[in-house]
């Protein structure tokens, strides 16, 4: 089944991954692919989560010519502590999860069902490794790129998410992704394609 009413309108956002997360099956280890996404003002980071050093985020963001005030939203894909550990980074931006919008002292509550950040950015929920599970897609010049926290870790999954309540629920929404995305930024992980290679 295919979604590509989910494709936000506009193809105008840039990314860039800023950091590229990683899970170490050898130890304790575990870092976010933390992102960049801009369409026209918006100047958004994706999972500002636990990194070896805060420069892996702000050194690379620096590259672009950006601080932290830049940034104007940030998307928390779910609240696992790996994913979310930095959002203090970024004082003056709004703040986005599954259910409402975090600015200063105001906490205004929202479905982040199709939730338009602006006209290439739009939210979708995809639940499976959390309930609160939200998708950031994003529309580019060269196809739709879907920051999916972690729907999956890595480009190799894992098919069995350890800690999914509900695997049932999680192959739904990975179907719901590849059927908008051609891109795939994992939680812990490089990107990869949103093709038939796609760990289900």
């Amino acid at each position: 089944m295919t979604h590509h009413d989910d494709a936000p309108g506009g193809r105008t956002a840039t990314y860039t991954i800023l950091t590229t997360g990683y899970t170490l099956s050898t130890g304790p280890g575990v870092a976010a692919t933390v992102s960049y996404v801009r369409d026209g003002d918006r100047h958004v980071i994706v999972d500002p989560g636990m990194v070896a050093s805060r420069d892996r985020i702000l050194g690379p963001l620096a590259a672009l010519g950006l601080g932290p005030d830049d940034i104007t939203d940030v998307v928390l894909s779910h609240h696992h502590p790996d994913n979310t550990m930095n959002v203090g980074l970024f004082g003056r931006a709004r703040v986005h999860d599954h259910k409402a919008i975090y600015e200063n002292d105001q906490w205004t509550d929202r479905d982040a069902e199709g939730h338009e950040l602006a006209p290439s950015l739009r939210l979708i929920r995809t639940p499976g490794h959390s309930p609160e599970d939200i998708t950031l897609l994003a529309g580019t010049e060269g196809g739709v790129v879907a920051f999916v926290g972690d729907l999956w870790w890595r480009p190799n999954g894992p098919v069995e998410d350890p800690v999914a309540p509900d695997h049932t629920v999680l192959k739904e929404s990975r179907l719901r992704v590849l059927g908008t995305a051609d891109v795939i930024v994992p939680g812990h992980g490089p990107a990869f394609p949103a093709d038939e290679s796609a760990p289900l």
